[in-house]
């Protein structure tokens, strides 16, 4: 066991706003927040993350759960929770937090940490901020039974808020992790010819974004006029068009464009039907700036949208990105994903990043979309990866 407790400092130095954080926890009444999800455990431990578990979380009977534990107003009562091997990490690299309990090989132990810690410091029945969806069902019985008197509240949008704003050390991996996909995208419908499957694609992206020291997420192909983006045997033809849309991170921090590729030369209707699809882009680039609300982007967008000949089947959408592929800012509600947009309303600010996309299916011509990701900066907008928005030729 390497449990680190007793160690403190006179003065943690903390790797984000602790002004910011105490203000979100006020304002939703929260004392301390117990922090369970691997995106948050990462921001709040300043980019750090245990590699033994970056691809899984099952082991033996049960599940790593990394914690990390903040009081409202006083950073030096912070504790990290991990893994017993992370006793190694925190050797080679000290973690910020005054206390560190490297402890664990479960839930249950995690908890039972926690519990310790927040008896420690004084908060055992105060109102505890966790993550819901986070939290397995398990350690929260836990907490519950031993932390009599508390009150366990939903910290997910008090930390949604924290990461709102990149930094710039935040930005500097998005801008890599857009940039290297680009290239890698770019890359693999080069390299495609006749004959080449959607499986034999998808792992030459696969090899393009590993090689270029990212981790790969995942990739969305189509080809021809289907619109199915699951892999499988179907074979690029002379003629048809590639939809290539692919996620990979930087250190966490994830990319996610989309580029059009096609086999051979685009004919007339293909330029036509993509310019349609960037006229929609650039009506909502337009709006983009620090001040400006989301909404502006929007409604200027579905008004060039619907103004399109294609309107009928062609959508617009956009969503905050960062640590995960949609984070705050959350600009539209249940398109597709199951949220509400309740920051259309309220001004951009300088750091947020956003994605935007427009995704046509064609019932003839196939799936011709476009995705791109934009930093928000005072004066507008800085595009991550802007290359290869055209049709780019596959078959070298």
């Amino acid at each position: 066991m390497n449990d680190n407790a007793g160690q403190t400092r006179q003065a943690a130095v903390t790797p984000f706003d602790t002004a910011k954080l105490d203000r979100l926890m006020e304002e939703a009444s929260i004392d301390v927040i117990v922090a369970t999800s691997k995106h948050n455990t990462q921001y709040l431990m300043g980019g750090y993350k245990f590699i033994f578990f970056a691809a899984m979380d099952a082991i033996g009977h049960s599940r790593y759960l990394p914690m990390v534990i903040y009081e409202k107003g006083a950073p030096d009562h912070s504790a990290y929770v991990g893994n017993r091997m992370e006793g190694a990490e925190h050797q080679n690299n000290p973690f910020w937090t005054p206390a560190v309990h490297t402890a664990t090989w479960g839930t249950q132990d995690a908890a039972g940490l926690a519990v310790e810690h927040l008896k420690k410091i004084g908060k055992a029945g105060g109102r505890i901020g966790i993550e819901p969806a986070f939290l397995p069902s398990d350690a929260r019985d836990l907490l519950a039974s031993r932390l009599d008197g508390a009150r366990f509240v939903d910290a997910t949008h008090v930390l949604e808020r924290l990461r709102a704003v990149k930094t710039p050390d935040e930005l500097a991996k998005l801008r890599r992790a857009s940039e290297l996909i680009t290239d890698s995208m770019l890359a693999t419908i080069a390299a495609a010819r006749a004959g080449s499957t959607k499986m034999e694609i998808i792992e030459q992206l696969r090899r393009e974004e590993t090689n270029r020291g990212l981790h790969f997420e995942y990739c969305l192909l189509t080809l021809g006029s289907s619109h199915n983006r699951a892999g499988s045997p179907q074979a690029w033809v002379e003629g048809e068009i590639l939809s290539i849309d692919s996620g990979g991170n930087d250190h966490g921090y994830i990319g996610d464009l989309c580029r059009m590729g096609v086999l051979g030369e685009p004919d007339a209707e293909l330029e036509d039907l993509l310019a349609e699809v960037e006229c929609i882009q650039q009506a909502a680039f337009a709006k983009v700036r620090a001040g400006a609300a989301g909404r502006e982007m929007i409604v200027a967008a579905e008004a060039e949208l619907k103004a399109s000949p294609s309107a009928a089947f062609t959508d617009f959408f956009c969503h905050g990105m960062g640590l995960i592929a949609h984070e705050a800012p959350f600009l539209m509600t249940n398109h597709p994903v199951t949220y509400d947009g309740i920051d259309a309303d309220k001004p951009l600010e300088a750091g947020n990043v956003i994605s935007v996309e427009t995704t046509m299916l064609h019932p003839k011509r196939g799936f011709i979309k476009l995705e791109d990701t934009l930093a928000i900066t005072d004066g507008g907008y800085e595009m991550f990866g802007d290359r290869g928005r055209g049709w780019n030729r596959g078959g070298g």
